[in-house]
């Protein structure tokens, strides 16, 4: 028969080192949230990543093809959007359905 005495100091320090895994990222965090770098980056990253995103689905378009104008066509839509209302949800959505809706049915092949 196993010892308790082992099951309760396996369980504590399961716990411990658990407590410490999820406290360490927001103990090493707190420092970094008035540097100068972090604040710049939090402004400069969301269009950053977007950009990325962009170049990242328009990087294969054969742009000699009719087919081409489906997702050129929804980036107009969802930069348009976004320029109008000023609304991210607004703006994925309205160029995710217009993508669909052309890809699914104009541009079929």
């Amino acid at each position: 028969m196993p010892d308790p005495g082992y099951a309760i100091a396996a369980v504590l320090v399961t716990a411990a080192v658990t407590w410490t895994l999820r406290a360490l990222p927001f103990a090493a965090l707190a420092p970094l949230r008035a540097s100068g770098t972090v604040q710049y980056l939090s402004t400069r990253m969301p269009a950053g990543v977007m950009l990325i995103l962009v170049v990242y689905c328009l990087r294969d378009i054969p742009l000699t093809q009719p087919r081409a104008l489906a997702p050129v066509v929804a980036l107009a839509v969802t930069v348009g959007l976004h320029l109008w209302r000023r609304n991210a949800l607004l703006s994925i959505v309205g160029g995710t359905a217009v993508h669909v809706i052309l890809a699914s049915t104009v541009f079929a092949t």
